[in-house]
């Protein structure tokens, strides 16, 4: 989804312009200097300035893009589309979207991912993948401030990251094995939530040791 740049454009705005066209470019080259020539040259960019723009080299092209398939994820899914369904469905279609629009982009997606996990980057994958997870559920209308805020992304992280896994290498026609999987980790998602909040109402209901022993020792409580 590139930008089109204003007359005198912000590093931000080159940034978001310059993104897709190097991930296009990276299947060849890679995210380094060559694919950011190329995509600044393509979009009228003094290719020194370009560079200014991704300042971490490869890490903030990538960073950079995955930005933008978020940005596209969203474009694809306005608020009252995703509440007419449920939540897992709004979960599938959010990971799916995702799917779509990396399809044309698999190597370079490949080479991202291969990048991202060196050691040096794992913090910054990490952090990646949480913002992926991070805006999925709050696309899907996820409001929780408690616990369940990190490990229902924690979790969509997870299934999210296999799910890229399985797609990378995946020949199946508009890629079903990947869509099967998928569904499969989201229906293991969803049993896993529904005994959790089982769980918690049975707690709930659970008598109190500590209440039924201090009315044991103040009865009049």
């Amino acid at each position: 989804m590139a930008s089109i740049l204003p007359a005198d454009p912000t590093l931000d705005e080159i940034r978001a312009a310059l993104a897709p066209l190097i991930a296009q470019n990276a299947a060849f080259d890679g995210f380094g200097d060559g694919a950011l020539a190329d995509a600044a040259r393509r979009v009228g960019i003094d290719v020194d300035v370009a560079r200014l723009a991704f300042p971490g080299g490869a890490r903030d092209m990538i960073d950079a893009w995955f930005a933008d398939i978020d940005m596209a994820m969203e474009a694809r899914w306005p608020a009252d589309s995703l509440a007419a369904l449920k939540i897992r469905e709004r979960i599938t279609a959010l990971v799916e979207t995702r799917i779509d629009l990396l399809a044309p982009h698999r190597e370079s997606l490949r080479r991202a991912l291969s990048l991202l996990a060196l050691p040096g980057n794992a913090p910054h994958a990490a952090r990646l993948g949480w913002r992926a997870a991070d805006q999925m559920w709050r696309l899907a209308g996820d409001t929780a401030t408690d616990y369940n805020h990190y490990s229902k992304r924690a979790i969509l992280g997870a299934v999210y990251g296999s799910t890229m896994a399985v797609f990378l290498n995946d020949d199946s026609d508009d890629f079903a094995d990947t869509r099967a999987f998928l569904a499969r980790r989201i229906d293991q998602v969803m049993r896993f939530e529904s005994w959790k909040h089982r769980r918690a109402a049975r707690s709930l209901e659970r008598p109190s040791l500590a209440r039924f022993v201090g009315r044991l020792r103040y009865p009049g409580r």
